[in-house]
């Protein structure tokens, strides 16, 4: 069992599925790669998929004879600001807040979701069709919509590049595409592919709005040589959070997103394993990378310190990275941060086992952070293992 769930729900709302964004030859691939192993339950969303992989071809096609020299001369002159760590650590929260200052844009939710025909429908989506978004993310509180910063990861599924990201849609088949969350082990012409096609969704983006790029994506946290190859100038934010809030939180995200996005009943075997080694080698990934970025370009935050005094901490990070005058977007952060005003986030139980085999395995980086002499109140008093504790695994 992995730690129960506490905290303000939402009754559970229709989605549409990540992948009706994607490219058709992109589709196909993931279909045969997992044997098109779709369950029958989910076989009409399979079909509604390839008639909407099928449209987003065409537009893509078109889009690119309408744009396409003018969007392969864009220039992105400010590098983008990449906030990183492990998932469900407070990336999105970051997220939401260093986009309210006006120097600052981000990939939103419809450009990441249906990135092959942005200039061609963005606006009539975002306008007339916000029904078919719902309102609340299926693993937390926080608020969706067409408009919101988005995880650029999901774009590049939907562009036709590999990802780890693909095994959402087939969660009860191995892992895929393990070897993209780092970029390592990718022959030249795979890593030459990625970084034109990441490359050119930027450019695609500034195009259309030439101010500073927030990217926020947990894979870049291993990805900082090749980020830095294509943006020499950019800057890191690197949030951590209290890892024995990080392992329940993350389990709890892929399993909504198995049910939400996927095309098989999960199963859920391995997911504890895959949680526990993921953690271990992006922060073994980092620790080693954060050396190749430069002085001024890297700065760590504590999310438990966000949360405490946001204003406080953004205005050391923008102090820090050198972003500017913190007053000019202080009005909006307040304006959003009242917005936001009691947000609640969800609390965990965890087993003494599970508690235990969190320390066993996660140990050297709980105590770089300090979390080993920490209390989170998102974590409540150990419980009575209702179960062994190999079952969470």
């Amino acid at each position: 069992m992995t730690g129960a769930a506490h905290g303000k729900t939402t009754r559970r709302e229709w989605s549409p599925r990540i992948w009706e964004g994607c490219e058709f030859f992109a589709w196909l691939r993931l279909l045969a790669k997992n044997r098109f192993a779709v369950d029958w339950p989910y076989v009409y969303i399979a079909f509604m998929v390839t008639l909407m992989s099928m449209w987003n071809t065409v537009l893509r096609h078109v889009q690119e004879l309408l744009y396409g020299e003018r969007i392969r001369r864009t220039r992105i002159s400010q590098p983008p600001i990449f906030i990183i760590g492990h998932w469900r650590s407070g990336t999105t929260w970051l997220h939401e807040l260093l986009i309210q200052d006006p120097q600052h844009q981000s990939p939103t939710t419809f450009q990441c979701l249906d990135p092959n025909h942005i200039l061609l429908t963005e606006r009539f989506f975002t306008r007339w069709l916000r029904f078919l978004l719902p309102s609340h993310r299926p693993m937390d509180n926080m608020a969706a919509g067409w408009e919101k910063p988005f995880e650029d990861e999901f774009a590049l599924c939907n562009l036709g590049l590999p990802s780890p990201y693909l095994t959402i849609a087939f969660p009860n088949n191995r892992s895929a595409y393990p070897e993209y969350l780092d970029l390592e082990g990718l022959s030249g012409r795979e890593l030459a592919k990625w970084k034109k096609t990441f490359y050119r969704f930027l450019q695609l983006l500034t195009f259309k709005d030439p101010r500073r790029l927030i990217l926020k994506s947990p894979p870049h946290s291993c990805r900082i040589p090749v980020l830095l190859e294509l943006f020499p100038g950019a800057r890191f934010v690197h949030i951590v959070r209290d890892p024995y809030v990080v392992y329940p939180s993350t389990v709890r995200m892929w399993k909504a997103l198995y049910q939400t996005h996927g095309f098989q009943r999960p199963a859920g075997a391995g997911l504890g394993e895959q949680v526990f080694s993921t953690y271990v080698h992006l922060y073994d990934k980092l620790e080693k990378d954060r050396r190749l970025i430069p002085d001024g370009h890297y700065y760590e935050v504590q999310y438990e310190d966000l949360r405490r005094s946001p204003k406080a901490v953004l205005r050391k990070l923008y102090h820090a990275l050198d972003l500017g005058d913190f007053d000019l977007a202080r009005p909006r952060i307040e304006a959003y941060l009242n917005s936001v005003d009691g947000y609640e986030t969800n609390h965990y139980q965890l087993t003494p086992e599970e508690r235990a085999e969190i320390t066993r395995r996660w140990g050297p980086i709980i105590k770089r952070y300090g979390y080993d002499r920490a209390e989170t109140p998102e974590v409540a008093a150990p419980v009575k293992a209702r179960r062994p504790a190999a079952a969470t695994h």
